[in-house]
């Protein structure tokens, strides 16, 4: 990394300092990943903004990055934190986006912390008791990242973590966060989604689900839930139309149930 930019890179204060604007929330013995206000701390997010800029030709840069908070992932050692990447959500989306910006530093790159911010946006969706989307429209390199994120993620569940005999499009939405408009499409492009007068049906048995995990497999490092000590903002869930509280049943059990999928 050019030397020039070691001053924006590293001015991340350490997890015993402004606790209140920044704070330490999942840990393991390799990676750490820090929560910045932009509010509290705007030139140092405002910096990492022109970091991006540098390696994201789509990347459009805001001054205002008050209505943002930033997660920077640090690989730790003996000699402290070194940020490796980040992404940033808006502290309310009206439209439901739970990521608005991801950059893995290039030479940090192919060591699998892209998969992990995107599965770590979700995991604080699942905390917040909501579904989200990436920021639409997703350039080339979002849509290379989230595909396979995807599409292991919903494999994954059908796969090992649902049991029950009827299961909908929503269901899954609520189970994984990922919203059903994206979940509809990765089952699309997987080719397992048949659509019969208006209704969803998976059509995969599970000898194709399991070559299907071998494409698509869950990669390493992955988000370790039970590490994640974070609280989100409280929202009227009432009036939240992306909280799960607000999905309505999807699955017609007067028709059998089964692998129906109604249209959300």
């Amino acid at each position: 990394m050019n030397s020039q930019l070691a001053p924006y890179l590293y001015y991340l204060p350490r997890p015993n300092e402004n606790q209140n604007q920044i704070v330490t929330i999942i840990n393991n013995q390799r990676t750490t990943v820090f929560e910045v206000d932009g509010f509290e701390e705007r030139i140092y997010c405002q910096n990492l903004c022109y970091i991006a800029k540098l390696f994201l030709d789509h990347k459009t840069l805001y001054f205002d990055v008050d209505p943002f908070l930033f997660y920077v992932l640090c690989e730790v050692d003996s000699r402290g934190f070194h940020p490796v990447g980040y992404f940033s959500k808006e502290k309310y989306s009206d439209v439901g986006y739970n990521l608005a910006c991801i950059l893995t530093f290039p030479s940090h790159q192919r060591k699998g912390y892209g998969r992990f911010l995107i599965a770590f946006s979700y995991e604080l969706s699942k905390k917040e008791e909501r579904v989200g989307s990436p920021e639409k429209p997703m350039s080339d390199l979002g849509q290379q990242a989230y595909k396979p994120y995807w599409a292991s993620t919903i494999i994954d569940f059908l796969l090992n973590q649902s049991t029950e005999s009827s299961l909908s499009i929503m269901d899954i939405s609520k189970r994984t966060s990922i919203m059903a408009e994206d979940i509809v499409f990765t089952l699309n492009q997987l080719g397992i989604l048949k659509i019969i007068s208006g209704i969803y049906f998976i059509a995969a048995e599970e000898n194709m689900l399991r070559k299907l995990a071998k494409k698509y497999p869950v990669k390493n490092p992955r988000v370790d839930a039970s590490k994640l000590h974070w609280a989100p903002f409280m929202t009227d869930v009432k009036r939240d139309k992306f909280s799960i509280y607000s999905k309505k049943p999807t699955v017609d059990k007067t028709n059998g149930g089964g692998d129906e999928k109604k249209v959300p």
